[in-house]
């Protein structure tokens, strides 16, 4: 699914969710009520809801808060912010002060040994994973 259309997909069911109609008109008129830039148009409305298009960060902001839904979640989908979520719940709680030193002595390497050290990790995890 293309970006464009999973923003459509979002929008329609965050509307739905708050009990608005996924339509383009009720769309453009919840929409200018909120807005104080220049007013949307019924047919930008309806290119965002069939993913033709996706709106400017300003106006996403301006959705996000009238259907009170993260940004990210109305562009990317709940999908993508939960694995964030998860990698990000896997770093604080899988690393331990070992390894966070470990990476610390690692950055504070110069470029060229960086790769290598990074080569070496890769083929150890190739190695492990052919075995696995």
């Amino acid at each position: 699914m293309t970006q464009k259309l999973q923003f459509a997909e979002q929008l329609k069911a965050a509307m739905q969710a708050k009990g608005y109609a996924p339509k383009a008109s009720v769309l453009e008129r919840e929409f200018n009520l909120r807005y104080f830039g220049k007013p949307i148009t019924l047919h930008a409305a309806g290119k965002w809801l069939r993913g033709e298009a996706i709106p400017r960060n300003d106006k996403v902001l301006t959705l996000a808060k009238w259907l009170e839904i993260q940004p990210a979640d109305l562009v990317y989908g709940l999908d993508v912010c939960k694995e964030i979520e998860r990698r990000k719940s896997r770093w604080a709680d899988e690393i331990g002060y070992q390894e966070r030193e470990l990476f610390e002595l690692f950055l504070d390497l110069p470029a060229p040994q960086r790769k290598a050290v990074r080569d070496v990790i890769v083929a150890f995890h190739l190695a492990y994973n052919k075995s696995a």
